[in-house]
């Protein structure tokens, strides 16, 4: 008796298109859940990369490794640089020379601090500039308009910390009390707070740093006190010289 023989089957199994489709599901998710992170904060965005990491990463490097972050994201770091760039380029001529005039003032206070010299020498920032304040008593002697050694040292010192980019007016005036002066040398107080003015203008002018053509030299003698000339400690203030740094635009001073 023959046997039979068996057909052979043409069927293919399809077995292997169910993990396939689940693939495909799997990475059509991904693509909409990475389209939708152009707008995600950086917590949700860190969560689904945990996620996308444990379920795609074999032991190498995970889907999501080359990218922790989005392309923009805003941060309120971000937005104080902007913010602080923006108001540098929008400052106006006054608030920069007010600034520059602040530096000036700050490297002078700096110098009398380190050369102890707070009872001698003072700067005030005025609607007018910069005003350096020096008690004549570093300068000269009493009805004198030699400057002393010690004080020729100072001025030196301060015409270092005059110089600017760009250059600034300066005006060096003289100042006296209202006692009479009583010496053969000068006429009156005006005489020798000039003179004053003129002698202490040239020994800042040795600093070939400075443009002459910047600097002038006033004096004013008893005319301008800053206290009334009622006693010694008053009288002392106002025998004084100062250094007014013009500004080179208009200033504005809040209190």
């Amino acid at each position: 008796m023959m046997r039979r023989k068996k057909k052979k089957s043409n069927h293919i199994s399809e077995s292997w298109l169910l993990p396939y489709s689940d693939l495909l599901t799997l990475l059509v998710a991904l693509f909409i859940v990475l389209f939708a992170m152009s707008d995600i904060n950086a917590e949700k965005y860190e969560r689904l990369s945990q996620v996308f990491e444990s379920e795609f990463s074999s032991g190498g490097i995970g889907i999501l490794d080359q990218n922790k972050q989005p392309n923009e994201i805003p941060t309120a770091q971000k937005e104080d640089d902007e913010n602080d760039e923006n108001k540098e380029k929008n400052k106006t001529s006054s608030e920069l020379e007010l600034e520059k005039l602040q530096g000036i003032q700050g490297s002078i206070n700096t110098y009398i601090q380190e050369q102890h010299l707070e009872g001698d020498i003072g700067t005030k920032l005025t609607e007018e500039g910069l005003l350096i304040t020096i008690v004549n008593n570093v300068f000269f002697d009493s009805g004198s308009a030699e400057v002393k050694k010690d004080g020729e040292k100072v001025a030196r010192e301060v015409s270092n910390l005059l110089v600017a980019d760009p250059p600034h007016e300066i005006v060096i005036s003289g100042h006296s009390d209202d006692v009479p002066i009583h010496n053969s040398g000068y006429a009156s107080n005006w005489d020798l707070s000039v003179t004053r003015a003129l002698n202490f203008m040239q020994i800042i002018l040795e600093n070939e740093k400075l443009d002459p053509a910047l600097f002038s030299a006033k004096g004013y003698g008893e005319n301008k006190p800053v206290v009334p000339n009622t006693s010694a400690e008053n009288r002392e203030k106002n025998r004084r010289v100062e250094v007014l740094i013009l500004p080179n635009y208009e200033i504005n001073i809040t209190e």
